[in-house]
């Protein structure tokens, strides 16, 4: 067979090809188009599967790593009395010492005490007859060497003929040279609280709180003038408190008085020369109000400079930090840049100063509202802010004197002489 006769023969076949698909045209090229859509859809699952392949390597290790950041397994062990001698051994001390009003040995067993609390335990042993055998019951902590200890005890005030039950929630730490202590610097992790909560809500730990609210609200019921009572010796013990804390301050007024005075040497419309900034000389604490027992924002390092917003009368200058505003004890302050300033320009700035701090501290005189109990173990802050500053940690059961149910979710209340904040959902 020749070429031409292939040619020929190929050529009649597509010819014949081509009127068969002109004729069946209309079932034909949709079946194709079926076909080729299939074709794609299968090319396509079937890329799509390896790039899930592809993505599920690289993402599995990223998986495994949040195994690590797991909340502690909190353990299933009954409460314990009297389980841990060195812990029994540390609260008698502290107790005698509360008593006694040994502040120098309650502070080698506390970590923390502000000068605040200091008064306040001083001026409450002096409301304080004895303290009968203390019931001490622990469970372990959510580290190695640490406790959550319940003390139940019946404190026998002087001018009360019974004694009236009560029980506390510490935590209690073992420090490096192995020695027990109670630790209230409210710096707990997530993790510390989170294994907290958990032991609370144990159900031998709420029989046992259960047993100290049935016998103080017994007693409550019994003898309706114990209520007053309580009530009395609080404001009597918060108001001594508050007197030795403005003796404390008014020991450096006679510094202010010798600064007022100065500019009355001075020409009415003489320029002088304003302190702009200052700069540390030591290392010191830097604060949020003008008082020791205020809370901690940080530390200041020699030379650290800052912007000087007001240099008060009372030993403290009001400075610019991170943003707002927060105090130094001027001694640790000396000036770093001055500008020239006429007396008129500082009186004005000083009286819209004052009348700030006046409207100020209005805003802060809201009426107090009765109380609220601790629900669950919550941290107290000094702001309404989960970013504020921790100042403590309180337990199922505390009270504490409320100033605002806010609208935020926040409630302020009253903290060892100073406004703090809970948040609403921990307390009732």
């Amino acid at each position: 067979m020749t070429n031409n006769t292939i040619w020929e023969s190929l050529k009649a076949k597509l010819d014949a090809f081509k009127n068969w698909l002109v004729r069946y045209s209309k079932i034909v090229l949709p079946v194709i188009l079926v076909i080729c859509v299939a074709l794609t859809i299968v090319i396509a699952m079937q890329a799509n599967k390896r790039k899930v392949e592809q993505e599920e390597t690289v993402v599995a290790p990223e998986e495994n790593t949040g195994e690590d950041e797991a909340m502690l397994e909190v353990p299933e062990v009954p409460l314990e009395k009297d389980a841990v001698p060195g812990v029994n051994e540390l609260f008698d001390v502290y107790y005698k010492a509360m008593v006694e009003g040994d502040t120098a040995t309650m502070e080698k067993l506390v970590y923390y005490m502000d000068a605040t609390e200091i008064l306040r335990a001083a001026e409450t042993s002096k409301y304080i007859e004895s303290y009968p055998p203390l019931e001490i019951y622990t469970k372990a902590g959510p580290k190695e060497g640490t406790y959550i200890a319940y003390v139940y005890g019946e404190i026998k005030f002087y001018d009360y003929d019974k004694p009236v039950p009560g029980m506390r929630v510490y935590y209690v730490c073992t420090n490096e040279d192995g020695e027990l202590y109670i630790n209230e610097d409210g710096e707990e992790s997530d993790n510390e609280l989170h294994y907290m909560r958990e032991i609370q809500l144990q159900e031998d730990v709420i029989d046992l709180n259960n047993k100290a609210a049935e016998a103080y609200n017994k007693m409550m019921v019994d003898d309706p003038k114990l209520a007053d009572f309580l009530l009395e010796l609080k404001t009597e013990i918060e108001k001594n408190v508050g007197e030795a804390l403005a003796r404390a301050e008014q020991s450096e007024e006679p510094e202010e008085g010798a600064e007022e005075e100065a500019p009355e040497e001075t020409e009415e419309d003489a320029p002088v020369e304003v302190v702009t900034k200052v700069k540390t000389t030591d290392v010191v604490n830097i604060r949020t109000s003008d008082s020791e027992t205020a809370d901690k924002l940080g530390k200041a390092a020699v030379g650290d400079e800052f912007e000087l917003l007001e240099e008060k009368g009372n030993g403290w200058s009001k400075i610019k930090y991170d943003g707002g505003e927060a105090y130094i004890k001027s001694d640790f302050l000396e000036p770093s840049e001055t500008m020239t300033a006429s007396n008129d320009e500082q009186t004005e700035d000083g009286e819209e100063e004052e009348s700030q701090e006046q409207a100020d501290n209005t805003d802060d005189s809201t009426a107090t509202n009765g109380t609220v109990r601790v629900k669950e173990t919550v941290r107290i802050r000094s702001g309404a802010s989960e970013n504020s500053e921790k100042i403590a940690t309180a337990y199922m059961g505390e009270t504490f004197e409320v100033i605002m149910k806010q609208a935020d979710g926040w409630t302020k209340i009253k903290y060892n002489g100073q406004t703090a904040y809970v948040k609403s959902d921990y307390v009732e």
